[in-house]
């Protein structure tokens, strides 16, 4: 290689002269072929004359049809199927207007079919030529010597990604895979041979496919397969022992790396089928641009999203505030270089210190507000529901009501799939911070809501807790086999809640489409299928029981809700009403008061009439009691329902 990288650079200057060197024998050596095959490639002495007449006028008048339609210009080693329409219009063009200038120079009697042969051996030898060169090259840049070298390597899907892989391995010697063959679940292809690559079979085949070939990795190149059939695809290559990897679908193919580029490990995001998010990015573009946009809790997993995908849509600056004080430094330094034109200011403060909100509101004037900062773990929420409820409740109602009196156009709070019928404190909190935007509403500051549920790997999600299990040897610990929760990524989440605001109207709950719900305990054997291992074998599955405040199934609406449709496929509305605005401030000063007072069981009875749909945890009711047991002095609080 080395040797022939000297030879093409010491060539390089020559590389255009040769080529025209090349081309100019080429359109000679087809005018001489028109002549013999007209005479059965013996030639009378009196015919030799037409020759001589029509040989130059051929080959010059190609050589400027070929320049004025820039055939010349080209890179031969990427000719392709275009070309040839390119090669044919300008031996065509040529051969008329050659035919023109030969039947008024040569003498009477000129051969006419000689023009025909002529055209047809000139289209053939110059894209011969240039499929030589294809050749040549590619077969130089793996060596002579060898046939493709690498892994052996299968590719599952023989459609248009599979073929463009296939395609791009030829061509990149650095990627080590060796094509053995194609598999595909289509039944039309098998036995055929694609790009002379055989197709070999159906899924179905791949344990045998890998045990006859020694192939060693499977290359899955089906971008819009759907999460069961990546899961499906991803089962037989483990069974069959060999290394799985992808192609991403369209919604990641954003640089100019090539499929092939692009190659990388199964991600637990494949399996789950999620479409990419097309976005009405002009709607969006008009609520954001030219404004200045801040973002509560912007230093947590949506949250620093949220800044990155606010960035796109050319905003004024954006206000990023937490008081999580280093992952806050880490998202200022990735935003002043990921988007060094777009300020962006960290302010370290709590939503719950009412002085501090309005501090940093009256500094920089947003226009737009996206509150994602919130207490979420439920569990954790269980055992501080004082906590849950200064921070989701008043610490919301803090942001809400000092962005009314900063002038404030529209505040986008990031609310729960567990606000609906809770069965927790952390749902019940998001529920009431719900009602008290809808009591709010006036008309001066537009309050959305937005709900959905899980997004994978965000902080404390099960994604990284697994992956950390499956690290450690196992066992993977799930709560229980019939556990079910909507998953997102958290770009798409992000995504679609700035659409949501964008459409919100205020006063409204928007709901995203989370698609199907997914069991948690196959999202565990397939991350363990990920991790190259097999579950219950090398790795055990553990079931932990429900945690304080879970339950089995998630819901994103209830009955009770009216759903609107929106211009969004993925965006509905849900209209409910809130309360009287004096009624919520009574309820705020009442759940105030019992938080200063620590009084749990009067708590859980303020959330009950709050949200009537609430089911207290059975954790949380053992402990109120068992607190009443140790302090008798307390009054007793009845909790029958």
């Amino acid at each position: 290689m080395p040797k022939l990288q000297n030879i093409k650079d010491e060539l390089g200057g020559w590389r255009r002269p040769i080529m025209w060197a090349l081309q100019v024998s080429v359109f000679a050596f087809s005018g001489v072929a028109g002549f013999l095959l007209r005479f059965d490639f013996t030639l009378p002495a009196e015919y030799l004359r037409y020759l001589y007449v029509a040989l130059p006028i051929w080959v010059f008048v190609k050589i400027a049809a070929f320049r004025v339609l820039k055939l010349d210009r080209g890179l031969w080693r990427y000719v392709s199927v275009p070309d040839v329409h390119r090669v044919v219009l300008g031996n065509l063009i040529a051969s008329v207007v050659s035919c023109a200038f030969i039947l008024l120079m040569a003498p009477a009697g000129f051969p006419r079919s000689i023009f025909a042969l002529d055209l047809m051996v000139s289209v053939m030898t110059t894209f011969a030529l240039r499929l030589t060169v294809r050749i040549v090259q590619e077969r130089a840049a793996i060596g002579w010597g060898n046939r493709y070298s690498g892994r052996n390597t299968l590719i599952y899907g023989a459609g248009d990604a599979g073929i463009t892989l296939l395609k791009e391995i030829r061509n990149n010697p650095k990627l080590a895979y060796r094509v053995i063959g194609f598999v595909d679940d289509n039944p039309g292809k098998k036995e055929r041979r694609v790009a002379g690559i055989p197709v070999l079979g159906d899924g179905e085949l791949v344990g045998s496919l890998v045990k006859k070939h020694a192939v060693e990795t499977i290359l899955i190149a089906i971008p819009s397969a759907t999460g069961a059939q990546m899961t499906s695809i991803l089962g037989l290559c483990h069974a069959a022992g060999a290394e799985c990897k992808t192609v991403p679908g369209l919604g990641e193919m954003i640089d100019g790396r090539g499929l092939a580029g692009q190659i990388r490990e199964v991600a637990v995001e494949d399996l789950l089928g999620r479409v990419p998010v097309c976005l009405e990015e002009n709607q969006i573009r008009r609520t954001i641009a030219n404004k200045m946009v801040m973002v509560t809790g912007a230093a947590g997993s949506i949250g620093s999203e949220l800044c990155r995908q606010i960035a796109r849509f050319q905003p004024a600056g954006i206000v990023g505030f937490d008081n999580a004080e280093s992952p806050l430094f880490e998202i200022e330094q990735e935003m002043r270089t990921a988007f060094p034109r777009i300020p962006f200011y960290p302010e370290i403060g709590s939503i719950q210190n009412r002085a501090r909100v309005d501090e940093v509101l009256c500094l920089h004037r947003p226009l737009v507000v996206y509150h994602a900062a919130a207490f979420k773990h439920v569990p954790m929420m269980e055992a501080h529901v004082f906590e849950a409820i200064e921070n989701n409740v008043f610490g919301t109602f803090n942001v809400a009501d000092a962005a009314a009196e900063h002038g404030v156009e529209d505040l986008v709070m990031i609310s729960s799939d567990k606000a609906v019928r809770p069965t927790n404190v952390m749902g019940t909190t998001k529920r009431i911070a719900e009602l008290l935007l809808l009591t709010l509403q006036n008309g001066r500051t537009k309050y959305v809501a937005v709900r959905f549920g899980n997004v994978l790997g965000s902080n404390g999600s099960v994604i990284p807790i697994f992956k950390k299990q499956i690290a450690a040897g196992g066992p993977v610990t799930v709560t229980h086999p019939e556990m079910r929760r909507f998953f997102m990524t958290i770009p798409e989440a992000c995504q679609l809640v700035l659409q949501a605001a964008a459409i919100g109207k205020g006063g409204q709950i928007c709901v995203l489409d989370m698609g199907q719900p997914v069991k948690i305990v196959d999202l565990a054997r397939n991350l363990i299928l990920l991790s190259g291992l097999r579950p219950d074998e090398d790795i055990r599955i553990e079931f932990s029981g429900t945690r304080p405040g879970e339950k089995l199934y998630e819901e994103l609406s209830t009955l009770l809700e009216d759903t609107i449709p929106t211009v969004h496929e993925k965006v509905r509305i849900f209209v409910g009403n809130g309360m009287p605005e004096d009624d919520m401030l009574t309820w705020l000063e009442t759940l105030r008061n019992i938080c200063d007072t620590r009084d749990t069981g009067r708590l859980v009875l303020a959330l009950k009439e709050i949200v009537p749909d609430y089911s207290p945890s059975t954790d949380l009711l053992k402990r109120i009691i068992r607190c009443q047991d140790e302090q008798p002095n307390r009054p007793a609080v009845d909790l029958v329902d």
